[in-house]
C-alpha cells in the first residue's frame, strides 16, 4: 500500500511538473509610450506571465523608478484601452504578482492567445495608467 501511494504522489508530482512545462510563457516589457494615449515617463518596468492549457497562471510585474498604485492585467488589443480583468497583488518593494489559484476564463484566455491582454501599471501621477506592456504569446 505504501509503495502505491508513494508511486501515486510521484506521478502527480510529475503531471503538475509536465503541466507547467507545457504553457506558454510571455516576457513583456513596460513603458509609458504604449499607454493610450502615450505618457512620458522615466519608469519601466517588465512583466512576465505563464499560462497554462487549463487556464490557470503566474504572473508577476516588476517596476523600477516610481510606486504603483495599482497593477492590473487588462483586456485590449495593442493601441486600445480595455476593462482590467486580473489584479495583481505587491510581493515586495517593486513586485507585483497575481494570487495563487488565479485562472483565466474561457474568453479570457482567448483572448491571450490572440495578444489581447496587457498588463497597466498605474501611479498617483498618471492614475490611468503610467505604464503598458501588450501580452503577446
Amino acid at each position: 500500500m505504501k509503495k502505491l501511494l508513494k508511486r501515486l504522489a510521484c506521478i502527480a508530482l510529475l503531471g503538475g511538473a509536465i503541466g507547467w512545462a507545457a504553457a506558454a510563457t510571455v516576457h513583456v516589457r513596460l513603458s509609458g509610450a504604449q499607454e493610450v494615449p502615450a505618457v512620458k515617463s522615466v519608469a519601466r518596468g517588465e512583466g512576465i506571465i505563464t499560462v497554462l492549457p487549463n487556464h490557470a497562471l503566474r504572473a508577476e510585474v516588476i517596476v523600477h523608478g516610481f510606486k504603483p498604485t495599482m497593477v492590473h492585467i487588462h483586456e485590449g488589443a495593442a493601441g486600445h484601452n480595455g476593462p482590467p480583468i486580473i489584479w495583481l497583488k505587491p510581493a515586495g518593494a517593486h513586485r507585483w504578482r497575481v494570487a495563487p489559484g488565479t485562472k483565466l476564463t474561457t474568453t479570457e484566455y482567448a483572448a491571450f492567445r490572440a495578444g489581447n491582454l496587457y498588463f497597466n501599471v498605474h501611479s498617483a501621477r498618471h492614475p490611468a495608467g503610467e505604464l503598458r506592456g501588450q501580452i503577446k504569446p
